[in-house]
């Protein structure tokens, strides 16, 4: 990271900037064999197309509330680094019924309709594919974001002293997200470029963001983040460390 980083999307914008070619985010869903790898490039792309498909076609800006009902996924930190650089507010898990906007994966469908907003829905199937009969009162993430925009600019500056961020109860501005997974950094062992954090961890604590997202990118080092880890065995959970190169597990 960069003295000047203040938000999470500052953090991403360093990182393209320092190296973009370089692994960011490797997802595994061991329920279905999915491995997906993105580049630092590669993620800011899904980054900026999230964004404005949220402050554009959403028309959500700064102070809207965006209720994120999603599991730890890859295209879960990429709408947590777009609400970052639009400036909503990501409520993790949050109560749809006062969001401006819901974000839903295939489970928690029947929950975000108490959204009176905006509402979208994630499939969360591999490759980022869409759903094959898309819900009723929903836009489909995986049809509609493919055709925004390459470059993000916000509408109004964000604010880093503003709320960014709600998970397990507790707001965090943009200021101390950054600050807290800076902080936190070298206690999970992330100690700079190359430093590759595996985690197993939810997104619904600020420690499962911390290990699995903000604390890789704000150390310059990257993330294997792993979902339904538990289908895996001790000899191939020790084989995908080695082979991913991985320097610290948290699960």
């Amino acid at each position: 990271m960069n003295a000047t980083d203040r938000t999470p999307a500052d953090l991403l914008t360093s990182a393209l900037a320092a190296d973009p070619g370089r692994p960011l985010v490797t997802f595994y869903d061991d329920a279905t064999g999915e491995r997906v790898e993105l580049s630092v490039a590669t993620l800011a792309n899904w980054v900026a197309k999230t964004a404005n498909l949220l402050q554009g076609d959403l028309s959500a800006g700064p102070g809207d509330r965006v209720a994120l009902l999603l599991p730890a996924h890859w295209q879960t930190a990429v709408w947590l680094l777009a609400c970052s650089s639009v400036g909503v507010i990501a409520d993790v898990a949050g109560d749809p019924a006062v969001a401006d906007v819901v974000v839903s994966g295939p489970d928690s469908l029947e929950a975000a309709r108490a959204c009176r907003g905006e509402r979208v829905a994630l499939a969360l199937r591999p490759l980022g594919g869409r759903f094959p009969q898309p819900p009723q009162g929903f836009l489909d993430y995986a049809v509609e974001v493919p055709g925004q925009g390459d470059r993000f600019a916000p509408f109004a500056p964000v604010d880093p002293e503003e709320p960014a961020l709600v998970v397990a109860g507790r707001e965090y501005s943009g200021a101390e997200v950054v600050e807290l997974a800076s902080a936190a950094a070298p206690s999970l062992d992330l100690t700079g470029p190359g430093s590759r954090m595996l985690s197993a961890l939810p997104y619904d604590t600020w420690e499962g963001l911390g290990a699995g997202l903000f604390s890789p990118l704000a150390a310059g080092g990257s993330v294997v983040l792993c979902r339904h880890l538990d289908r895996l065995d001790e000899e191939a959970l020790a084989k995908r460390i080695e082979s991913e190169r991985v320097t610290a597990v948290r699960r």
